[in-house]
């Protein structure tokens, strides 16, 4: 429980942020104190929101868009443009040097129209020789490991004596986040590949375990063959039209790829609803340079920074490791920016909101003023979809919780608001780990001057009529509901002491309920059979909040609580494809696994995932025997239905 004097210490903190101009001398003696930028000495609402722009495409044709998109290394202005440039990494076409970017350009999408992609790791110098990561390394997790060669790939490495750890090639292999992708495109963790660079060490293994697999499978789908350093993948968009993202997916290094930069929207349209019925437009391809978006994409992270602006991340450990079980940034950074400012006019916006944190929890209001705690919301936030797509109808929030991974697509209505005032998107989420609760009573929130603020809002006068639908009369599109499953799993979150750390691990129940956990390299236990829907009841044994996400499908929450029949809250009733799963509570998901081959579920707290959290998920064809994990198959079709439809 927060004590009274936490709570008043607080909210005491209302105010003008702290704005201390750099180079001065107050600057000055705060930057020396520390290795790190405090937030608080970071000018806020000095810089342009920047809007991710559609990523340029090779070719498009009758059959499908076809994109190279490559990861690069370059620096960037996100600290006030005062302040020094941060050294990033980022995606953009490699047939348009100006693309790249952090976060990367949107790729424009729509439902039922392919798209390939060519990945390239173009991870090195203008020589041609390979960069070696931008972050301390840990060798010693189960990761990628390519100094372990052929033999010792997607396994413990060991210390190498650095205090920079691992300073090799770096692995990188880009998941579509909520794509209902094969497995050849779906990213698996071990299908990782190196940069083609002069200076690769020739005892290291170029790719990862998985990756010859994939690349046979591929070829034999599309007659093409990946090159080295690349992997080249096909999305059908054969699902409901939705905000997916991409990122990087190595084994044991996503924590810290993703952390470089390497990230970007997937906007994937459809015509479930008229033209105009929503705020628009959107970035497209070919836009005019003065194009004014009403769709705006926001990627929401915390980052912490160096004197000389460079990224800052926990490491450096005197035994050579550099792992930590949680991250916490001094900053919020938006869209590659700290604390932008963006000038609405009097009318309706959608933001497509996504918490791309590794480790820490949004609860996001709209208020007048950027540092009074608790903030007072004055205007609500309609959330019209989660992360596959609408619900089943508008929910007004007056906070809206996101998980890291988690999207939301919502409404704010400036219509009402005077010219001249401004707003904040304001963050009242713990600045640790998150346990359940509310802010200011369960825990305290995060700092009102620095990583409570996320961004503002300057209201200015409409330029012309607003032709989308008031939120709360919008009629969105039926929501389609899964049918009987065939099958209950009893899966687990477990916390085990390893050494003087404890490590998080998924997991089945034994016969007595207890978790039995398990890593990433014990055999397979979630194997349904091609085309089961499957009910999964995670029971989480720890005390963290947990956002467990699925690859292939997008699911139903069923219900949470202590026997998981709670009913889902409004914001949670439509396609999900990362739940949170509560302390001590039962999370049950409903879920039809129709694309066979080896994908993977875990914790999306991303130093979770990296340390064991994460198990592998195979698709097996119809004719096989699914695999012992605690749960009942074979249930009789009222029992079935019973089963998984209470909620």
């Amino acid at each position: 429980m927060v004590s009274r004097r936490q709570v008043l210490v607080a909210g005491a903190a209302g105010g003008a942020a702290i704005l201390v101009p750099a180079g001065s001398t107050a600057a000055g003696r705060a930057l020396a104190a520390s290795t790190q930028l405090r937030g608080a000495d970071i000018p806020k609402y000095v810089t342009p929101l920047r809007i991710p722009p559609a990523m340029p495409r090779v070719t498009s044709d009758p059959e499908r868009d076809t994109y190279v998109v490559g990861v690069r290394q370059f620096r960037q202005q996100i600290l006030p443009s005062s302040w020094p440039r941060t050294t990033v990494w980022g995606y953009g076409s490699t047939a348009h040097p100006d693309s790249f970017g952090y976060p990367a350009p949107s790729i424009v999408a729509q439902v039922n129209r392919p798209v390939r992609v060519t990945w390239v790791n173009e991870l090195v110098d203008h020589r041609g020789d390979y960069l070696p990561h931008l972050l301390p390394v840990d060798p010693t997790l189960h990761w990628a490991n390519p100094a372990g060669g052929r033999a010792n790939r997607d396994g413990h490495g060991h210390p190498d004596g650095s205090r920079r750890g691992y300073r090799g090639p770096v692995p990188q292999v880009v998941h579509l986040h909520g794509g209902h992708s094969t497995q050849e495109s779906d990213g698996h963790a071990e299908a990782w590949y190196l940069p083609v660079a002069r200076d690769l060490p020739t005892d290291f293994a170029v790719t990862g375990s998985a990756y010859n697999d994939f690349r046979s499978r591929f070829a034999e789908r599309s007659g093409l063959r990946w090159e080295a350093g690349s992997a080249t993948f096909e999305y059908d968009n054969d699902q409901r039209p939705c905000t997916l993202w991409y990122h990087d997916h190595a084994l044991g290094l996503t924590r810290e790829n993703i952390y470089a930069g390497p990230a970007g929207f997937y906007l994937l349209g459809g015509d479930d609803l008229p033209d105009g019925v929503l705020p628009g437009p959107a970035p497209g391809h070919d836009d005019p340079p003065d194009t004014s978006y009403h769709d705006i994409p926001l990627l929401i992270q915390d980052r912490s920074f160096s004197p000389d602006g460079e990224l800052v991340y926990p490491g450096n450990h005197h035994d050579g490791s550099a792992w930590t079980s949680a991250f916490s940034g001094s900053t919020i950074v938006v869209n590659g920016r700290t604390w932008p400012n963006l000038t609405v006019q009097r009318r309706r916006y959608r933001f497509r909101l996504l918490n791309g944190c590794n480790s820490r929890f949004l609860m996001l209001s709209v208020a007048a003023h950027a540092t009074a705690r608790p903030a007072r919301p004055v205007l609500p936030i309609w959330q019209i979809g989660s992360d596959g797509g609408f619900l089943p109808e508008p929910v007004p929030h007056q906070g809206l919780t996101l998980g890291p991974a988690q999207r939301a697509d919502v409404i704010v209505d400036f219509t009402g608001v005077p010219v001249g005032t401004e707003l904040y998107l304001v963050n009242e989420g713990p600045e640790w780990a998150y346990d359940g609760g509310r802010p200011g009573v369960d825990f305290a929130p995060s700092d009102p001057r620095s990583t409570g603020q996320v961004m503002r809002f300057v209201v200015t006068e409409a330029t012309a009529a607003d032709p989308s639908v008031p939120p709360e009369h919008l009629q969105l599109p039926a929501h389609p509901r899964l049918g009987p499953a065939e099958r209950v799993r009893r899966l687990s979150l477990n916390e085990r002491m390893s050494g003087r750390s404890m490590v998080m691990l998924l997991g089945t129940l034994d016969e007595r309920g207890r978790g039995l956990p398990m890593r990433w390299t014990d055999p397979a236990t979630e194997q349904p059979l091609l085309g089961a829907t499957e009910v999964w009841e995670v029971r989480n044994f720890t005390r963290n909040v947990h956002p467990v996400h699925l690859h292939q499908v997008q699911f139903e929450l069923l219900g949470r609580g202590r026997s998981g029949r709670s009913e889902p809250r409004p914001g949670e009733r439509g396609w999900m494809d990362t739940v949170l799963a509560y302390p001590w509570e039962v999370t049950r998901i409903k879920a039809h696994f129709d694309l066979p081959g080896h994908y993977s579920w875990h914790c999306h707290l991303l130093e979770h995932e990296d340390n064991e959290m994460m198990r592998p998920l195979n698709v097996l064809p119809r004719g096989g025997a699914a695999a012992g994990d605690g749960g009942s198959a074979g249930l009789p079709q009222a029992a079935a239905t019973a089963s998984t439809d209470a909620g």
